[in-house]
């Protein structure tokens, strides 16, 4: 008997090892995720200063406890268009050397999927890169395409940060 409760808890561990966690939010009316470890947290939509000649999703910097961090809208940046409202949010990500804000519409939870709960992504005929699209998973009766962030930024977006970032060293 203890060797099949062994083996049930040992069922249940290894489960635990191959479900991935990621925060859920909301893009207007679409759900997005992104993997929980790149999340660093989760704030209300800050005082942003503008930065000039940027693109319009590049909302400009913040301050957030004495470290400057970019920010961009990424509801602009997928072309999707959403009213601000009091549920907006910015989620600060980790990428490599430096943080970056994304403006969300919403943040609605965080998910454990398991490997067979994730599609891998669909075909997608477009101009643009779609690289950043890890997979889709099924949520409810809704579809949520799996993000990663760094790979949704092109290389000038990565430079433009890495700027910003070096100007706040300097300062």
């Amino acid at each position: 008997m203890s060797e099949q409760i062994e083996q049930g808890i040992n069922s249940k561990v290894r489960n635990r090892a191959q479900s991935q966690r990621y925060l859920n939010f909301s893009l207007g009316g679409e759900d997005y995720a992104m993997p929980l470890p790149a999340v660093k947290e989760v704030i209300a939509f800050p005082e942003i200063t503008p930065v000039p000649y940027t693109p319009t999703h590049f909302l400009g910097i913040m301050n957030l406890r004495g470290q400057v961090i970019s920010v961009i809208d990424l509801r602009l940046k997928f072309g999707i268009k959403a009213e601000s409202t009091a549920e907006t949010a910015v989620i600060i990500c980790d990428l490599a050397q430096h943080s970056l804000g994304m403006v969300v519409s919403s943040i609605n939870s965080v998910l454990a999927l398991d490997e067979s709960d994730i599609s891998p992504k669909p075909e997608i005929h477009s101009s643009k890169n779609t690289d950043y699209i890890l997979g889709v998973a099924k949520k409810d009766k809704k579809l949520v395409l799996l993000l990663d962030i760094a790979k949704a930024l092109s290389v000038e977006e990565h430079a433009a940060i890495s700027k910003a970032a070096g100007m706040k060293k300097a300062a």
